[in-house]
């Protein structure tokens, strides 16, 4: 019996031993494996800190960049405002130069009312208002290109001239410019306005 007893009490130590060795090797694996644990939540808050730093540099670079675009924005409409504006201030004078030139011949047409009728001479008027028509159709043509078209006697041109009336000649072997009735102009050699004419054609 003591025998039995005795092998009983070996085993059962024999399983203690293993028991503490097993244990004894546990606890530095989770030793090792609670540093490791450790060391990669470091790791872990090193990385989110750094991807923090550089998530904020970026949103101070998009900010920047907005506010530049912002100023950007504005300062084009402001060209775009004072481009309009130069342009409707040209647009509006822009026949200053000729109104200018014309103010000389519309002086003298007041002049020549005035003396007219103080001194009641229309042959003097009338040689007043020639004198201002030619010395403003010299102006309008030296200094604005402004010419004249239609006289009588002239070939019809369908190109200046407006028939308004046509009649037939049997002497005529052409169409020609018998009376004109409103006279025409060309701006540098462009018809503003045609003269508007009786024409005379050969008859068939």
């Amino acid at each position: 019996m003591e025998t039995k007893k005795n092998v009983k009490e070996t085993k059962k130590e024999s399983k203690e031993e293993k028991l503490e060795e097993v244990v004894a090797e546990t606890i530095p694996e989770a030793e090792v494996k609670e540093e490791a644990t450790k060391e990669t939540e470091t790791d872990f808050s090193e990385e989110l800190e750094k991807a923090n730093s550089a998530l904020e540099e970026k949103e101070n670079e998009v900010a920047e960049l907005k506010d530049r675009m912002l100023r950007l924005q504005a300062d084009t409409e402001n060209y775009k405002k004072r481009l309009i504006r130069d342009k409707e201030d040209s647009i509006k004078f822009s026949n200053s130069a000729l109104i200018k030139d014309l103010l000389g011949p519309l002086d003298d047409f007041k002049r020549a009312i005035e003396v007219s009728e103080k001194t009641k001479d229309y042959d003097a008027m009338h040689d007043g208002i020639r004198m201002i028509d030619d010395r403003l159709m010299s102006i309008l043509k030296n200094n604005w290109g402004l010419e004249e078209v239609g006289e009588d006697g002239e070939d019809f041109d369908a190109n200046f001239h407006e028939a308004c009336m046509v009649a037939e000649d049997e002497k005529l072997d052409h169409e020609i410019v018998e009376t004109v009735f409103q006279k025409g102009y060309k701006l540098h050699g462009r018809v503003l306005r045609a003269a508007k004419v009786k024409v005379l054609k050969p008859s068939n």
